[in-house]
């Protein structure tokens, strides 16, 4: 018998996320990306002990690193435990990075990591460019939600 495809997105795969960006930026374009990780980086993450809140990522050298991300030390370590800060390489392809610095030289664009999740058995870091919201956008946000959840609920009343 053939290996089975599982249905469904990486809902369940999902190991840390980052709700403030969405909340603070306006996402244009969403990549995938690699991440170069140390042995007991990838052990803590698979424990969900990682903070993207105040985290970006920024091309350098023709390369784009993932900064200020905290990935608590692993509990199990020895002397050779992980810098909790440290910056950490993207994998991406030419074309995507290229992209990304494009993005960025733009007025107001910005890399901002939005989750880290399990993709078989590798770590993914989803990354998007985006641009700051100001306080008005935040508002009109939080009121299209309201709006939606009241009307989602009232159809639900109707169909009882």
């Amino acid at each position: 018998m053939g290996k089975r495809k599982k249905k469904g997105g990486t809902a369940g795969n999902v190991l840390a996320t980052n709700r403030k960006a969405l909340r603070d930026y306006h996402i244009a374009e969403r990549f995938e990306a690699g991440i170069s990780l140390l042995g007991t980086e990838v052990k803590s993450l698979r424990e969900g002990r990682a903070n993207l809140k105040e985290s970006y990522c920024r091309p350098k050298g023709g390369e784009v690193w993932l900064l200020d991300c905290h990935i608590s030390p692993y509990d199990f370590g020895n002397v050779n435990n992980h810098e909790p800060t440290r910056p950490r390489r993207l994998l991406l392809t030419r074309r995507e990075i290229n992209k990304l610095i494009g993005a960025v030289t733009e007025k107001g664009f910005t890399i901002v990591p939005l989750r880290f999740y399990l993709k078989g058995p590798y770590i993914k870091l989803e990354i998007a460019t985006a641009k700051g919201k100001h306080m008005y956008d935040k508002r009109e946000t939080k009121r299209r939600k309201d709006i939606d959840r009241e009307t989602e609920r009232a159809m639900k009343e109707r169909d009882y």
